[in-house]
């Protein structure tokens, strides 16, 4: 794992995400057309619990919602 910086909404904040979670997230946000920062701040907006967590479950929900394409 490892701890990268980001800003959401204009504050630094760290996320410590494995590597292929993390290439994963960039992919998503390319495909969106979004930056990296707006994707984890939409994300961080809807979530109820830690922000790692909340980004990993993003990215299963995403790769399965594609699966079913």
């Amino acid at each position: 794992m490892k701890k990268r910086s980001i800003k959401i909404e204009g504050h630094p904040t760290s996320i410590t995400l494995e590597e292929p979670f993390w290439l994963a997230l960039k992919d998503i946000a390319d495909s969106k057309g979004k930056t990296l920062g707006a994707l984890v701040s939409e994300i961080d907006k809807s979530r109820t619990g830690n922000l790692s967590s909340a980004l990993r479950v993003y990215i299963l929900e995403e790769i399965r919602a594609a699966g079913k394409n």
